[in-house]
């Protein structure tokens, strides 16, 4: 991730949580002390490095050490990271550190069950632009870290045609047409189909990526045999963890999931001052 980029979202954090000051922190003067961030419940760790980064911001003279890698699938009770510093420092940057190491995490384990659900050697799990504003970035590294992959990551790096696109536009072979006048060749054009005529129709029109929109496994399995090998085919809409591994033997390259990033629950992890001030 760019360092610069996080460094900038985490000071937003901060300024929106600390404000003008801790008010609590008065407890503590320059007292130091020493925590552990303890994960409560099993699941894949992601976005430690949110630990350092944002003590840095807070308190350069605070260390920390992480014991476990993003990505890596860590068992209740275990301890990912320790941190020492000023007590003041460490209770203000707190929460927004464990806010978003919690959801990052939660994010990474719930991508992790739904590639081992999926269970292919071939179709790829990927998110959507369904995120939390301000923490895509986030979201989407916590995705790869669960063994998933990006979807675009917003509307710059990618063309995506959808339903609302192609009504305005008259059809699909005028809209992909218009995109191509407008756009250089290094950008690719993804289009979504719920018919066999749409996937024909976007076939014709030299489409990148076809996606089939809301389509049960046996739709699928049919548009996929019309499809050319070099055009990447993608499902979305619909699936759940429940019906997930129905699509494994359909043969399309990617599923997009939405509810990676939409609905995901935090994995439970808790931060715990040790012993007294010092």
């Amino acid at each position: 991730m760019n360092r610069l980029l996080v460094k900038e979202q985490l000071q937003q954090f901060f300024i929106e949580d600390i404000g003008h000051g801790d008010l609590t922190s008065v407890l503590f003067e320059k007292k130091v002390g020493t925590g552990d961030f303890i994960v409560k419940q099993s699941g894949i760790v992601a976005g430690l490095f949110i630990i350092s980064e944002g003590y840095e911001l807070i308190d350069s003279s605070i260390q920390v050490t992480t014991y476990v890698e993003d990505g890596q699938w860590v068992d209740k009770g275990t301890v990912v990271a320790s941190v020492s510093g000023p007590i003041s420092s460490l209770l203000s940057g707190e929460r927004v550190i464990l806010n978003l190491v919690q959801r990052m995490s939660g994010i990474a384990t719930l991508t992790n069950e739904a590639v081992r659900t999926l269970s292919s050697d071939h179709t790829r799990i990927c998110d959507t632009r369904k995120t939390t504003p301000g923490l895509r970035m986030f979201e989407k590294y916590a995705v790869l870290c669960g063994g998933g992959y990006n979807h675009r990551i917003g509307l710059y790096d990618g063309v995506m045609i959808k339903d609302n696109h192609i009504t305005a536009c008259g059809s699909i072979k005028k809209a992909v047409e218009r995109v191509k006048q407008q756009l250089g060749h290094m950008v690719k054009i993804e289009v979504e189909t719920e018919t066999e005529t749409q996937v024909v129709e976007a076939i014709e029109a030299k489409a990148d990526v076809i996606m089939f929109d809301n389509r049960q496994p046996n739709e699928v399995e049919h548009f996929i045999k019309l499809v050319p090998p070099h055009i990447v085919t993608e499902a979305s809409g619909g699936i759940t963890l429940e019906n997930l591994r129905d699509y494994s033997h359909c043969g399309v390259d990617y599923i997009s999931l939405g509810f990676l990033t939409h609905s995901v629950k935090a994995l439970d992890i808790s931060f715990n001052l040790k012993g007294g001030m010092k």
